[in-house]
């Protein structure tokens, strides 16, 4: 193929990044772009005019790096996931710009501040939790170390829900993200791809005598590219996330209207634009089960059906060659309905036979499972899918039966392995266990910390592992330093840059420098100071929502997470509750004062988790009036949980709520935020917390509770929770508060499924690990008063989590997955622009 590269007259004069130049930019955008002026423009348009002016340079790198790509043809990663929890781009995009000095003094120029600019942003609504963020993070690091990488992902009309606190109560709002202008997308209507639902197979032989098959009679969608730029930090790189918004191939049927069916005229535009409409939808009824399911397999046949058409751009018509120069990555088993769609647009579209194509396939993919419950192993009605995607069910049986075949050779006499290890599960209503199905797919398969990957294979793929040890791996989470340290915690960047200088942000190995001056105590002081002030910004932000007045000098305690009863925020609660009991029992006791902050969303349909979010609200408000406990506790939930809260509560957190049963998370990466910003972890042994236990050393952080083989050897002997209940005077105390509806007067039984939950199963071992807890959280209080040693250990915590970037995993990644490399994108200024494709 020969060599891409536009006339030198293309060519475009590169912005300037000096003050002046971006101010022209941003006054420019004002004028031209938005038809404003200083007069009539509103706070966000000031916030687009200079997001603009931002996203012109971006532009500009990317461009670059497109171009680069084609005309090296380096192997590239696809990411596939159905979530990026971006949260705001403009404080991102300055800082791995290198230009927050510029802008800031820009803004001034102008009689404006960078962060009243910068609050106008909406946080992008593409995510729910933990999943979105390390995807976005993953995006940043592939960037940041040159690896040439596409995300793929769809363009939500509507985030997960905009959370509000009413009458107690979790209340679901539209997360109408898009409802103002978008400026970090580039629209690509050109850039469309068919897709299809429904319909049958027809079986055709072709004229080389070869047998074929046609997916004919479907319906058919058409889905619509938006680009965002991502850009890595300090270099030219500037990689891409593609993603796909549905349109009907016919916005309007004129017919209809003609005849007066003014409704139906629109029908066919409204079904299909449904598909990208919201984030989730409640899978507790059919319909939205099947939505679901739409979003899935749309996502992943646009972005193969992309990804082959850009091949061919840079390799020509030689498909035998596509696994060779690309690599997809599977975030978690919500796209594992690429593998058969593959299989389908090699064998159907391009030619090939199925052995070929499959064993392309199984080179391409890799697939990183995320969590061990079983709910969230997707399995899907076979009568569903056949009616949705009858071609992938054909070719998932036919998957099952040389993957069974290989099965029975390996272990001839095992039928019921054979059972076990079908992607058809058959035991009540025929099912394709979609996890199985990305295990047998991909030539590699990871957890996300050593202990989840460990569990992965000795439970939900054990059966895999012992026929491919080969095939599993594990890749602990990380997160980016730029967002979570460097952006997120000027205060505490800045003081690091003092004492170590600035090459950290790109290699967090550096941090180990840090660790001698845990035992300064002017730079102890110094650090303390620093973490005082962090806390003024989330402090400002309750007092003027919630009225509650918070002190900077209490224990900051948090839990931020997704609501679910696994992460155990009810244990929490009950600490709170107990710790009230204490104070009321005991007005003279010594309390190290407390300010309990939480924050998290529950699923709409998930019952146990909204009541639980009620409950802590009707203990926050108890709990906050009660003037005889005012000075020493505080309980405060921040509604509506999401990255841009985030970045002011973790640097403003001294103690980090990491307290899931044993064996149930699978990561965690709030967990490593919370550390890397100086918060010292209480936590279990579970997900990466173990991991991090073994970084900063058992004095630095706070460990209770039973292991996973404990919980497991509990349930084996009959769990009781009662108990651990009647052995606890302290449990027993909290319990009978619940029992007397304390949290809920006038509101008898309120919370009575809680208390059964407790009393008579408790599946997440509650009671047992509450005694272990409190134990803990004492512990916790005697550190707490004792400042310098505190500090030390805060300032350990930093210095020794640099195995948790971002940076490290997607080295792993490259190395032991994908097989590629980084590359190093030239300056702008030497190279030809083109706009990206």
């Amino acid at each position: 193929m020969p060599v891409r590269q536009l006339p030198e007259s293309w060519r475009i004069a590169c912005k300037g990044n000096d003050p002046d130049s971006f101010r022209i930019s941003v006054l420019n955008n004002l004028e031209y772009r938005l038809a404003k002026d200083h007069y009539s423009s509103t706070e966000y348009d000031r916030f687009l005019a200079t997001a603009y002016a931002v996203n012109e340079r971006l532009i500009e790198r990317w461009m670059v790096t497109q171009q680069f790509y084609h005309n090296t043809r380096p192997k590239c990663v696809y990411y596939f996931s159905m979530e990026y929890l971006m949260g705001r781009s403009l404080g991102n995009s300055l800082l791995n710009l290198g230009i927050v000095d510029s802008c800031t003094t820009a803004l001034e120029d102008m009689g404006q501040e960078l962060e009243d600019i910068r609050v106008q942003e909406v946080d992008a609504g593409l995510g729910n939790g933990g999943l979105g963020r390390l995807a976005a993070c993953f995006l940043d690091s592939m960037a940041t170390l040159g690896i040439p990488a596409y995300g793929y992902g769809i363009r939500f009309d509507y985030g997960l829900f905009h959370q509000k606190i009413v009458d107690f109560k979790q209340v679901e709002f539209p997360d109408n993200w898009l409802a103002l202008p978008n400026p970090w997308e580039i629209a690509r209507p050109e850039m469309k791809h068919r897709i299809f639902f429904g319909g049958n197979t027809e079986n055709r032989v072709e004229h080389d005598g070869k047998a074929r098959t046609n997916w004919v009679n479907a319906n058919e969608v058409l889905a619509v590219a938006y680009d965002t730029p991502v850009p890595g930090y300090d270099n030219s790189t500037v990689n891409t996330l593609r993603l796909w918004t549905a349109h009907s191939p016919e916005e309007f049927n004129f017919d209809e209207f003609n005849q007066g069916d003014y409704l139906e005229a629109c029908t066919d535009q409204v079904m299909s634009e449904n598909i990208t409409k919201v984030l989730y939808p409640n899978d507790n009824v059919s319909m939205g089960r099947e939505l679901r399911l739409k979003q899935e397999y749309f996502l992943v046949s646009a972005s193969l059906q992309d990804i082959i058409r850009r091949f061919k751009v840079e390799f020509g018509d030689n498909i035998i060659e596509l696994s060779n120069a690309i690599a997809i990555q599977l975030n978690d088993t919500h796209p594992s309905l690429a593998i058969p769609e593959l299989i389908r647009l090699l064998v159907d579209e391009e030619g090939l036979e199925f052995e070929t194509a499959w064993e392309m396939c199984v080179r391409i993919f890799g697939y990183t499972n995320h969590t061990l419950m079983p709910e969230a192993l997707e399995e899907w009605p076979v009568e569903l899918l056949s009616r949705l995607l009858p071609r992938h069910m054909e070719i998932i049986y036919l998957i099952n039966h040389y993957f069974l075949k290989e099965v029975s050779q390996c272990y001839p006499t095992d039928v019921e392995r054979l059972q076990r290890m079908s992607l058809i599960a058959e035991d009540g209503v025929k099912r394709v266990r979609m996890g199985y199905l990305a295990v047998v797919g991909s030539h590699a398969v990871n957890g996300v910390a050593e202990l989840h990957s460990k569990l992965m294979r000795e439970t939900i793929f054990c059966d895999f592992a012992e026929m491919w040890p080969e095939k599993f791996q594990n890749k602990t989470n990380g997160v980016t330093p730029r967002r979570w340290m460097r952006k997120a915690n000027p205060g505490m960047s800045a003081l690091i840059n003092e004492a170590i200088g600035d090459k950290w942000v790109k290699n967090l190995e550096e941090l180990k420098r840090l660790e001698p001056f845990a035992d300064d105590a002017e730079f102890r002081a110094r650090w303390a100071k620093m973490q005082l002030e962090c806390k003024a910004p989330i402090i400002e932000q309750i007092a003027k929502e919630q009225g509650v007045i918070l002190t900077p000098e209490s224990l900051f305690d948090v839990q931020v997470k997704r609501m679910h009863e696994y992460k155990r925020q009810l244990l929490f609660a009950l600490y709170i509750i107990a710790t009230y009991v204490r104070i009321k029992e005991n007005p003279e006791l010594p309390i190290v004062p407390r300010s309990c902050l939480i924050g998290g969303k529950a699923a709409p349909g998930y019952y146990m988790a909204k009541l639980i979010i009620q409950f802590i609200n009707h203990v926050a408000d108890m709990i906050n009036r009660d003037p005889q406990v005012n000075d020493k506790l505080k309980v405060v939930f921040l509604p509506n949980y999401r990255v841009s809260l985030a970045e002011k509560l973790i640097p403003a957190a001294d103690l980090s709520e990491q307290i899931s049963t044993a064996g149930k998370e699978a990561s965690g990466t709030g967990n490593m935020k919370f550390a890397l910003n100086g918060a010292i972890t209480i936590g279990t042994l579970d997900g990466a917390n173990i991991e991090i236990l073994e970084e900063v050393g058992a004095e630095n952080i706070f460990i209770f509770g039973n292991t996973a083989a404990e919980i497991s050897a509990l349930w084996c002997d009959g769990y009781n929770p009662q108990t651990y209940i009647d052995s606890s005077p302290l449990l027993t105390k909290v319990i009978d508060m619940l029992k007397c509806d304390f949290f809920s007067p006038g509101q008898a039984g309120l919370f009575q499924p809680i208390l059964d939950e407790l009393c008579h199963h408790d599946g997440f071992n509650v009671c047992a690990d509450f005694d272990a807890y409190v134990v803990a959280q004492d512990a916790v209080s005697v550190a707490f008063t004792d400042v310098d040693r505190w500090n030390r250990m805060s300032i350990l915590n930093v210095a020794r989590c640099s195995k948790f970037s971002s940076d490290r995993t997607i080295n792993e990644y490259a190395r032991d997955i994908w097989g590629v490399k980084g590359v190093e994108v030239p300056d702008m200024n030497k190279s030809g622009n083109t706009c990206p494709k």
